[in-house]
């Protein structure tokens, strides 16, 4: 039984496909598992054992040609799927189904409810995580969750060094991650300044190229304790930091669901987006049970993450994304945010 998973982005959401991925390959005794998505995100994927093959759409080493539309559906067709599942549901994925003529199974975005939510404050979002109506998508096949949560795979050729860490630091450190997608999703700099000020371990900042400038003046508030490392290493690398790292602390952003893929604890911080949208970290019940049955030990009590937000702001949520500025424009969901707080957790 042939399928094809299509997810092109982001980071977290296709982290967040790899129950599915799993549970897709290892209870199938047939499949053989596909998945399309951009070349951008080809290496979250690329040591992934469920997966049998990679196609990407983005004109990169290994795309169809050109990265256009019809070419992609015409290398697809030739693999004569037999289910295509579609965990992002979107303009571009129905081209694909339109072009296969497959049967397909699409994943409910609840598109409404979060409008609901985010233009009325009214909470009509079912109390489940995204990972679980993934699953849904594939119940069909009488797929079940297998409660091993996410998973996340470094190749080789990514795998780090002892050398890679300062010395200072190969004791232990805290995985401080300052970048976000978007502004509002991410604490403003005199907040990060607090935290990197006050924190009585080793850090290492954590982001992408685009968050070097800023990890740069926040390490400069004590060289020794702070490392930088946004824009030094790759994704898979960066995942690697994640993994070795004691605690992460983290905005709502694709590093976050990569530490809880290698059970990491978090200090997850949220602004103008919510848990309740269902994407805050997910370990699996397997690994709650485990956690749990050892007596709730650990930092956060009965669970590996903590989550960080400002309560009882008429505003919040107000995207389910996020914006370059608050639209209010005082920011009260970062502004307000206890810093301090998250030094309990160290």
């Amino acid at each position: 039984m042939k399928f094809l998973i299509i997810r092109f982005s982001s980071i977290g959401d296709i982290v967040l496909t790899t129950p599915v991925v799993r549970c897709l390959k290892k209870q199938v005794a047939t499949a053989e598992v596909h998945y399309l998505t951009k070349t951008a995100f080809r290496p979250i994927l690329e040591a992934n054992p469920y997966i049998d093959k990679i196609h990407c759409l983005g004109g990169g080493p290994g795309d169809v040609p050109g990265g256009d539309w019809e070419a992609t559906i015409d290398a697809l067709r030739r693999e004569d799927f037999d289910y295509v599942i579609d965990l992002h549901h979107n303009l571009r994925t129905w081209k694909v189904k339109r072009g296969l003529g497959k049967i397909a199974f699409s994943f409910n975005k609840l598109n409404i409810e979060k409008w609901w939510y985010t233009n009325f404050k009214w909470n009509r979002m079912p109390a489940v995580h995204i990972v679980d109506r993934y699953m849904e998508t594939i119940a069909g096949f009488g797929i079940r969750n297998d409660g091993a949560g996410l998973d996340y795979f470094i190749p080789g050729k990514d795998e780090l060094k002892p050398e890679d860490i300062p010395t200072s630091h190969q004791a232990g450190y805290i995985g401080v991650v300052i970048g976000a997608a978007l502004p509002t999703k991410k604490l403003p700099f005199h907040k990060l300044a607090e935290l990197c000020e006050k924190a009585r371990q080793p850090l290492i900042l954590l982001g992408g190229p685009e968050d070097a400038a800023v990890g740069e003046k926040l390490a400069a508030i004590d060289p020794i304790k702070i490392y930088n490392a946004c824009g030094k290493f790759n994704l898979n690398e960066s995942a690697g930091l994640v993994r070795q790292a004691k605690l992460v602390v983290t905005h709502d952003t694709g590093l976050m669901h990569i530490a809880a893929a290698f059970k990491r604890p978090v200090v997850s911080v949220w602004g103008n987006t919510v848990p309740e949208f269902g994407m805050y970290p997910y370990y699996g019940e397997n690994y709650l049970y485990n956690y749990l049955g050892m007596g709730g030990k650990g930092p956060f009590g009965g669970l590996p993450y903590a989550l960080m937000e400002v309560k009882g702001l008429k505003c919040r949520p107000c995207s389910k994304i996020g914006y370059n500025k608050c639209p209010k424009g005082h920011f009260k969901c970062m502004e307000e945010q206890p810093v301090e707080r998250i030094f309990q957790y160290f």
